[in-house]
């Protein structure tokens, strides 16, 4: 049962199975149902045809009896005492009585004569014309009757009437429960027949079906095994033409690979422009350390603290990054940024430009995030406008909807419309040798655009109106 085409096939034909067993039984028991009304509705007829004739006075040896074989009839008294039943019953149950003996009874079985007296010795003009059948709906019960040797089940209905004499009998007529039993049966027997024939051929088709549309699902399976074999992410799994679920799981599979494959792509080229980056400076250092050690009077010592420098920035940086890259969280405490930004400028003693701060007095501009992270942006924005500025830097704090804008402007040559995306790649320097001569490894700005990221917020590029760059750091309130 581990396949998935076994577990479908066996779970149709279990539903399949309820739901034919449940209808089969209701279709049974309809089906008794509506027989047993018919056979209710014939044994009534029968009785209250016997019950009228009793009613209008017919003696008992003129009763019309018809089919007696299908319809015995049984009348019995007040007492239970058994006065009429038809000619051929010869035993019989489910009715007032199992005697099939009629017992003699003078009074209500004859009728008088025109003329005869009554016990007081009068006429039989006071008695009445005829009797009464109740109106009252029959009695049904079950039972079984013997007519001329065969035994069988039938649905006895009871209908009373009064003769004239006042006498209350009780009529039980019977209708043969045989078709209903032949029908009811016949039904059952094809439907125990045909269940199993049914089920079989819905686990058939189940399985054909099942294992034609996962078909598809079988070739991404070996595109994805051959692709992790190879460890080629330029492969894609084939894409079914329909429109279903398999289908959007290829897409995605494909996308997924995709994103992969790029993510993978820029870590390669990440740490091979980690590594370019890294060699430069300790090429450089271990040059003047190997002069220094020929020409002690040749050490520049302000070319190696710098280039030891580089590296130290250049290794936070990328520790950074990988952090980043790990998924970090930022911390979950509340920053205020007019404080935060006045702080970063004032700690920058060693700008070449000075920068004017343009904070709001008494502005309450808080975030959630982590205030290191957050100063490093606003760091590598400052450090970006002064390597730029031809003569001003300025930043400023406010707020922006239902978040809090910081934006640092400068007055250099800005950044043209069609760069202001790849800016913020790593590695990325539109002017590479003056970057590398002020120490810069194009890392700053992507940094900046990944914690902001991180933050929940987003940093873009603009002119600004000293004609230069204007970078803006969104980010939101706090909920």
């Amino acid at each position: 049962m581990r396949s998935v085409r076994a577990r479908a096939a066996l779970g149709a034909t279990l539903v399949v199975a309820v739901a034919l067993i449940g209808a089969g039984l209701a279709v049974l028991l309809v089906l008794r149902a509506n027989l047993i009304d018919q056979a209710d509705l014939q044994a009534e007829v029968a009785a209250r045809d016997v019950a009228g004739q009793l009613a209008t006075g017919t003696p008992y040896d003129d009763l019309e009896l018809d089919d007696e074989e299908d319809h015995p009839v049984q009348v019995v008294d007040e007492e239970g005492r058994v006065v009429i039943v038809s000619k051929d019953l010869r035993a019989v149950t489910g009715t007032g009585a199992t005697d099939v003996t009629p017992v003699p009874s003078a009074s209500p079985g004859a009728t008088p004569s025109p003329g005869d007296d009554d016990d007081d010795g009068g006429d039989d003009s006071s008695r009445p014309d005829s009797g009464e059948v109740s109106s009252d709906d029959p009695e049904f019960s079950d039972g079984t009757a013997t007519v001329d040797r065969t035994t069988a089940d039938y649905r006895f209905a009871a209908v009373e009437a009064t003769t004239r004499e006042g006498v209350t009998l009780t009529v039980y007529a019977g209708a043969p429960l045989a078709a209903e039993q032949e029908a009811v049966g016949t039904v059952r027997g094809a439907m125990l027949t045909g269940l199993p024939v049914l089920l079989v051929v819905v686990a058939g088709v189940t399985w054909l079906v099942t294992r034609r549309a996962l078909r598809p699902v079988e070739g991404i399976r070996r595109e994805m095994a051959a692709i992790t074999a190879s460890e080629d992410l330029a492969r894609r799994v084939p894409e079914p033409d329909s429109r279903d679920e398999i289908a959007a799981l290829a897409r995605t599979t494909n996308e997924t690979l995709t994103v992969l494959e790029a993510s993978v792509e820029r870590q390669r080229r990440f740490v091979a422009d980690a590594s370019h980056e890294l060699r430069s400076p300790i090429a450089s250092l271990r040059t003047q350390l190997e002069v220094a050690e020929a020409h002690p009077e040749l050490l520049d010592l302000p070319g190696a603290v710098a280039d030891t420098v580089r590296l130290q920035v250049l290794a936070a940086d990328l520790l950074l990054l990988a952090r980043l890259d790990a998924g970090e969280k930022p911390g979950g405490g509340t920053v205020e940024l007019g404080a935060l930004v006045r702080e970063e400028v004032s700690q920058r003693t060693g700008d070449r430009i000075a920068v004017a701060v343009e904070v709001p007095g008494g502005g309450a501009f808080e975030v959630n995030g982590s205030r290191g992270q957050l100063s490093r942006v606003v760091g590598n924005l400052l450090d970006n406008a002064q390597r730029h500025a031809e003569g001003s830097v300025a930043v400023s704090v406010a707020a922006d909807g239902r978040g809090v804008r910081v934006e640092v402007r400068d007055d250099g040559a800005g950044v043209p419309e069609d760069e202001r995306e790849r800016i913020f790649e790593r590695f990325v320097r539109l002017d590479d040798a003056r970057s590398r001569d002020d120490g810069g490894a194009g890392l700053g700005l992507a940094i900046a655009r990944d914690v902001a990221a991180r933050h929940g917020g987003t940093l873009t590029v603009h002119r600004a109106e000293e004609g230069g760059a204007a970078f803006r750091l969104w980010l939101p309130r706090p909920a």
